[in-house]
């Protein structure tokens, strides 16, 4: 399949039974809490049979094994009855401690692991997905998806458990005492989870909606934020209020089209349980009167007849938060299963040493089927050479430098490094030989120490020295501006560098590039958005940086790269020209065009 039809993320089976296999490795934990709810359960079901006993202690029908155990008498029989009550209720609250502790720590790590997983496996995602999956859609993913999961496991999960006790145990009671009355009076359950299964899956699309629409909801919301200044600059408030409207109403309606469902299933449940509990008192009531049937077997049957009976009202809910889980496991499994269309070979060449030759070997490129960027794109950059991309909005510049770090494939010909195929390589190790300083600059919320230092400290690398981090900082022509900062170089910059102005970002981005100290240096639109005095120290430092590095720099701003080696010009994918500046400008072709009109000497038609 290819990049531009293959999909985003996969349709994933069987959600749930996936989950459980997720849990493999923590089946220790998992046996351990399963064991203890079970053992709970079993203890929580024992009062009814205590009151039978008592009872039939007053009445002096003491059971063989308990005038076996306490001696005869009255009082040593009910004393013996209390002091088992007593461990009962501590057995009971032991194992309630011991299960609670269990599933919410077991949801605790699942939660833990699978968020890590999940966001491992995003980073490994190539570029694409990232331009053409909504980010809000994936941090939806990556939490509420994943905490949906751990309230599952957390609490779900154990009311399951419970439930399938509380009948098999209790039905096992009730049928060994007195069968035809147990049928009349279980005669619901078969009902019950007829009907919960019915419910479960009519419930299944409609949570698949209430995801679906939290993720578009979640979009939208990060969007607008981020783009709050636009917003305000255009006095979009009413609008983007009246969108963001739409799709919490969205999200409302798939949440109420659950809900209605949802509601139904208790008092529909409830009215089965009146009819079999009240059929059960009925009949066995009945048979007390005429002798057929002990009084302490009629109250353990309506203690225990409800004891199982109205818990299942809570199997709405239970399947309810089952469907929620298994829309957010569909979810956060498509993902993970969904593989990435950009991955290292299964036995990569080794990439060190690197000179920084650069090829472009006829390189076809596409983003969407049958729409090329770049048609037989072909050049060669020596080790230590510096070389300008130039061309029109759209020629295919910075595709290139997508291509080269490899965060697409080419659809047909070789980018290559030191004659090797950057697909032969680890996507780690070529991204390592290479600095990069785009237009966009992103600056993590943190101090400018910790940007400038970010790509060694990132790639494991020893932690750098002040002194370097200063220097490299000197190189950019950053530093002066930070020494008149209060807290210098521990100044916090703000979420993706707020605090900064574009030139200061723009320079501490250099600065990064700078210690990063890699053999190949590319520039992507970096003075684009910078003013005629930041792009001048730029420029110098440019210089200084390229010395003895292959360098790329792609330029929209002609003055950046007026003095590269040697400068490419694009046009419709292809290079169309090539040549110093001066040269180009002489020649009178596209180059000098751009020229003529960036220096507003406009040739006339």
């Amino acid at each position: 399949m290819s990049a531009d039809s293959a999909p985003l993320l996969v349709d994933v089976e069987r959600p749930m039974r996936r989950l459980f296999r997720y849990l493999r490795p923590m089946r220790g934990r998992l046996t351990f809490s399963v064991v203890s709810s079970v053992l709970n359960k079993v203890f929580d079901l024992m009062p009814p049979l205590l009151v039978t006993w008592f009872v039939d202690v007053a009445l002096r029908e003491s059971p063989e094994w308990l005038s076996a155990i306490s001696g005869e008498g009255i009082q040593p029989e009910l004393i013996a009855l209390g002091v088992l009550t007593v461990m009962i209720f501590a057995g009971e609250s032991l194992f309630q401690w011991m299960y609670s502790w269990g599933f919410m720590t077991l949801a605790q790590n699942l939660q833990h692991r699978l968020r890590v997983d999940a966001y491992d496996r995003m980073q490994e995602r190539e570029l694409r997905f990232f331009e053409e999956h909504r980010l809000g859609r994936t941090l939806s993913m990556l939490n509420d998806d994943v905490n949906q999961l751990e309230r599952f496991l957390n609490a779900s999960l154990s009311d399951l458990v419970q439930l399938t006790v509380l009948v098999l145990f209790a039905g096992t009671v009730l049928l060994s005492t007195a069968p035809t009355l147990a049928l009349i009076g279980l005669a619901p359950v078969p009902l019950i989870i007829w009907g919960s299964l019915r419910f479960s899956k009519l419930l299944e699309p409609r949570y698949a909606r209430v995801r679906a629409a939290v993720g578009e909801l979640a979009a939208r919301l990060e969007n607008n934020i981020a783009g709050i200044l636009v917003i305000k600059s255009f006095t979009a408030e009413e609008h983007e209020s009246a969108r963001v409207e739409e799709v919490s109403d969205d999200y409302r309606r798939a949440n109420h089209d659950a809900i209605r469902l949802s509601a139904v299933f208790v008092p529909l449940i409830r009215m089965a349980i009146a009819v079999g509990f009240a059929g059960a008192l009925v009949v066995g009531g009945t048979w007390v009167a005429s002798g057929e049937l002990k009084v302490s077997v009629l109250v353990l049957f309506g203690m225990m007849i409800q004891r199982i009976l109205w818990p299942m009202t809570r199997l709405g809910t239970t399947f309810d938060e089952y469907q929620r889980a298994a829309a957010s496991a569909r979810r956060v499994f498509s993902l993970l299963d969904t593989p990435s269309q950009v991955v290292d070979p299964a036995e990569p060449l080794e990439l060190t040493a690197v000179r920084g030759e650069i090829a472009f070997d006829d390189v076809v490129f596409d983003y969407h089927r049958g729409e090329s960027v770049l048609r037989g794109l072909s050049f060669r950059v020596a080790d230590g050479e510096t070389v300008g991309v130039a061309g029109p909005t759209g020629a295919g510049k910075s595709t290139l430098i997508k291509l080269l770090l490899r965060l697409y494939d080419v659809t047909g010909g070789a980018v290559r490094i030191d004659d090797t195929d950057v697909r032969g390589v680890r996507q780690r190790d070529l991204r390592r030989q290479i600095a990069v300083v785009t237009q966009d600059v992103y600056l993590f919320h943190g101090t400018i120490h910790e940007n400038i230092a970010y790509g060694q400290r990132a790639n494991g690398v020893t932690e750098p020295t002040f002194e370097e981090v200063r220097a490299a900082a000197q190189a950019a022509h950053l530093h002066e501006f930070v020494a008149t900062l209060p807290d210098a170089y521990e100044t916090v910059v703000g979420e993706r560098g707020i605090k900064l102005s574009g030139g200061q970002r723009q320079r501490l981005s250099l600065a990064r590039a700078i210690l990063k100290d890699a053999p190949v240096l590319v520039l992507d639109e970096a003075t684009s958005s910078v003013d005629t005095e930041t792009e001048r120290q730029i420029q110098e430092s440019l210089r200084s940086l390229a010395a003895g590095r292959t360098a790329i720099v792609v330029a929209h701003r002609l003055s950046t790269i007026r003095h590269a080696d040697r400068i490419l010009v694009l046009d419709d994918g292809r290079v169309v020209e090539e040549g110093r500046h001066d040269d180009l400008v002489a020649s009178g072709g596209l180059y000098a065009d751009l020229w003529n009109v960036q220096s507003g000497n406009i040739r006339p038609e």
